[in-house]
């Protein structure tokens, strides 16, 4: 048997198959439900804030919730996530209130990083939500160095990071995976495969058969799933997790999904894609999926899922309210931040602004 053989794994089975072999209870996978749904109306709602100027951008999920939702809930507390810019939901897994989302989408004094980064790249300190950052790929390399000082440490920690199948061709994502398979680094390396870098097709971003099977040549396992499948999603990442965390290394894992809007609100996918293509996975819905699933074990009816969406919109609308209320940050907060102690130049410079101020 090949190597490519022995260290890929295919974990593909339908939700039903799958979920006997999940250890989620009743709520935890009713929780799961409603963050997918969450995501979807927020997609909606902050589509419509930057189009009608209040916002300044936003980028999507759309048609990928179940592959963030999933995998996202496989970490315990004390992990940390090095996210790209389409995990808005592993946020709220992990416990961030859509309020927090919101301030940080208007830039308000209210946001963690008060207006300094662009929408939707969150920072979450308070629970290990690591910036995001607008050049693909950097957080990979980042999320190496993180799992090994926790290896150093001692600490039980095993580290999630994020990116899409454009991402997968840069230099950074190789020297993370090159670095970890070398030092089995506790880390899950999570591809999130939607089918297109912003207008390009993965058929050119690269020749390989598939992306987690270039996991053999960095000596460690690659796992092909499908991302709209939210129990498959959730297996594979929890046993990639929990192998982490037992010492056993990296994983690379390829959820297949599919971005069916575009790939930001700046983005017009019908002027390189065909809607022929975008059909099917209309189709695939993961959320409609996962209702299935939900209604096959006596958690949801039609009507149950009416009155959530209503529920959870309502709940959206009044956090937008109150974060579009919110002050702006002042100029003082400019110059706080970054430094543990402020160097002179940031000390001149801030006295030189509240001199004119005075004035």
């Amino acid at each position: 048997m090949g190597a490519e053989q022995t260290m890929v794994t295919q974990a593909n089975a339908t939700a039903g198959e799958n979920a006997s072999a999940v250890s989620l209870d009743d709520n935890a996978l009713l929780s799961g439900y409603r963050s997918m749904v969450m995501m979807r109306l927020l997609h909606d709602r902050a589509t419509n804030l930057q189009r009608t100027g209040r916002i300044h951008s936003w980028l999507g999920c759309l048609g990928q919730e179940a592959a963030i939702v999933a995998s996202g809930m496989a970490l315990a507390p004390q992990d940390w996530v090095f996210p790209s810019y389409r995990e808005h939901a592993v946020a709220l897994v992990r416990g961030i209130p859509m309020r927090k989302l919101l301030d940080h989408l208007f830039g308000n004094a209210a946001d963690n990083v008060m207006g300094r980064n662009l929408p939707p790249e969150y920072s979450f300190r308070e629970v290990n939500f690591v910036s995001i950052s607008a050049p693909v790929g950097t957080q990979v390399p980042q999320a190496v160095g993180a799992a090994m000082a926790a290896r150093l440490k001692g600490d039980p920690v095993v580290v999630m990071t994020y990116f899409g199948d454009g991402t997968a061709s840069t230099s950074d994502v190789h020297t993370a995976l090159n670095f970890a398979g070398v030092y089995k680094a506790p880390i899950v390396f999570f591809c999130q495969n939607n089918g297109w870098a912003i207008s390009v097709p993965t058929s050119k971003q690269s020749a390989s058969q598939d992306i987690a099977g270039r996991a053999v040549a960095y000596g460690i396992q690659g796992v092909k799933v499908d991302g709209n499948d939210f129990l498959a999603t959730y297996a594979a990442t929890s046993a990639a997790v929990e192998k982490a965390r037992a010492g056993g290394g990296a994983t690379l894992i390829e959820a297949l999904t599919y971005r069916v809007g575009p790939h930001s609100t700046s983005d017009d996918p019908s002027a390189y894609r065909d809607d022929a293509e975008v059909a099917p996975w209309r189709e695939r819905d993961p959320i409609a999926q996962f209702e299935s699933v939900l209604r096959e074990r006596g958690l949801w009816t039609p009507e149950e899922g009416e009155a959530l969406r209503e529920a959870l919109n309502q709940e959206l609308l009044e956090a937008a309210k109150e974060a579009q209320a919110e002050r702006l940050p002042t100029v003082d907060t400019l110059f706080n931040d970054v430094y543990a102690e402020q160097p002179w130049h940031l000390r001149e410079q801030h006295e030189a602004h509240l001199a004119l101020r005075r004035h």
